[in-house]
């Protein structure tokens, strides 16, 4: 299949740059697979499609300040990865200015870069820790058009978040309180997300593209939940990436860590999720590709384009859908 396949046009005004103030008054689509329909609700109705036996699966990950700026504000880092404390792996702009030698002042700290990966990566080392409670920003995704705000740091994170390693929220997850996840049987996994969420497929057979790493965990009591479930109600892309990973080469769902860069796009046989709860994603990512290839890509763009004439809020703080 090619990319350009997954292209659609949205009008830039249904771009949500900013969250509800409720986080349960978004706008919930049901696409149903098997009838090939689409429904309006909102995300308040959610437990009235549950049925018994099933079990939401969320991931738990918190997302961290990874962006950081010079002191002179003529440098921006976002951080990759800390393999150590006070060294980064992470993307640089502008790279001409942190060249291998070259030093970036945060507060108190200095940097130096040491090395320059192939695809442009710098790992820099710092002399002591930065203070990322005063120097850190959070990386809000670009189609924003906006800086972080105090408000996001409470906004672009789940209220279950806990396990701290995201660059990126898992948005799907944006969208519950603690009273409507208290009511619905459910249970936690960890994905990590990185940067190739923002990352739109460049090449044109999208079986050339060469998919993000992303680090997981599953706990055994996770797994064994999981595996006792009658429908597994998966809450995003991050989780059924995580389970179709361990599905894949397992055949059934164990506790462990990893790293997956599964690709799942159209065609793909899903082994373990049964539902998808999601949000309205950009075109030519691999995200849209992930639910097209759950609920077909036909039915997906028809979902698509009657969200764009409902005037659905799209992407990260915007509405979901939810694929039975």
């Amino acid at each position: 299949m090619l990319a350009s396949d997954f292209d659609y046009d949205l009008p830039p005004e249904l771009i949500a740059s900013e969250p509800l103030e409720d986080r349960a008054a978004s706008r919930m689509m049901v696409v149903d697979r098997a009838a090939q329909s689409i429904a309006h609700h909102h995300f308040a109705e959610l437990k009235s499609f549950f049925r018994k036996g099933d079990l939401l699966v969320l991931n738990d990950t918190r997302v961290v300040p990874a962006r950081f700026f010079s002191n002179d504000g003529t440098k921006e880092l976002l951080r990759l990865k800390a393999t150590a404390r006070t060294t980064w792996r992470c993307m640089v702009k502008p790279g001409k200015k942190l060249r291998v030698g070259n030093q970036i002042e945060i507060g108190d700290a200095t940097g130096v870069v040491m090395d320059v990966f192939d695809n442009g990566d710098r790992m820099i080392e710092f002399d002591r820790a930065v203070d990322e409670s005063l120097h850190g920003h959070l990386a809000l995704p670009p189609y924003m058009h906006r800086e972080d705000r105090e408000s996001d740091k409470e906004r672009y994170q789940t209220v279950y978040a806990k396990q701290e390693g995201s660059i990126a929220a898992p948005t799907a997850g944006l969208h519950f309180t603690p009273e409507i996840l208290r009511d619905l049987p459910h249970t936690f996994i960890t994905l990590h997300v990185g940067v190739g969420t923002f990352q739109p497929v460049k090449v044109e057979r999208i079986e050339d593209h060469v998919m993000h790493s992303e680090s997981y965990e599953v706990s055994e009591g996770a797994a064994a939940k999981i595996n006792d479930a009658k429908r597994i109600i998966a809450v995003g892309t991050t989780v059924t990436r995580v389970l179709e990973s361990v599905a894949r080469r397992h055949c059934q769902m164990v506790a462990e860590r990893g790293e997956t860069g599964i690709f799942i796009h159209p065609p793909h046989e899903f082994r373990v999720v049964d539902a998808l709860l999601t949000n309205f994603h950009l075109p030519k990512s691999t995200l849209l590709m992930l639910a097209s290839a759950f609920s077909g890509k036909e039915l997906m763009f028809r979902a698509y384009q009657e969200a764009i004439r409902e005037r659905y809020r799209f992407y990260s703080y915007g509405d979901c859908m939810l694929l039975v």
